[in-house]
């Protein structure tokens, strides 16, 4: 369920023109972290909203998009974020 609530969030926050979020949370079942029920995620975006914006300033934004999510069902959240323009060659 968490992939989905991120996909909405990050929809709605960012407008993406593309989204990917695989879920690793299996490869980490013994972690520490994983053991208090949050998961692990990878999320490549490509938005517009990054246009002009550091790779902190865009990680920043999709960690505000996903508010609560970051507390407890996340453990772990990589990200690739970028614009359209920088994914001429497709990251997805």
């Amino acid at each position: 369920m968490t992939a989905e609530q991120i996909k909405q969030k990050l929809n709605q926050a960012l407008a993406p023109e593309a989204l990917e979020i695989i879920d690793n949370s299996a490869a980490h079942a013994g972690h520490a972290g994983a053991q208090s029920g949050g998961g692990h995620y990878h999320v490549t975006i490509i938005a517009e909203s990054f246009n002009g914006k550091s790779q902190v300033q865009r990680h920043q934004l999709i960690y505000q998009a996903l508010g609560d999510l970051m507390k407890n069902e996340i453990h772990a959240l990589g990200i690739h974020a970028t614009t359209p323009s920088e994914n001429k060659k497709g990251t997805l």
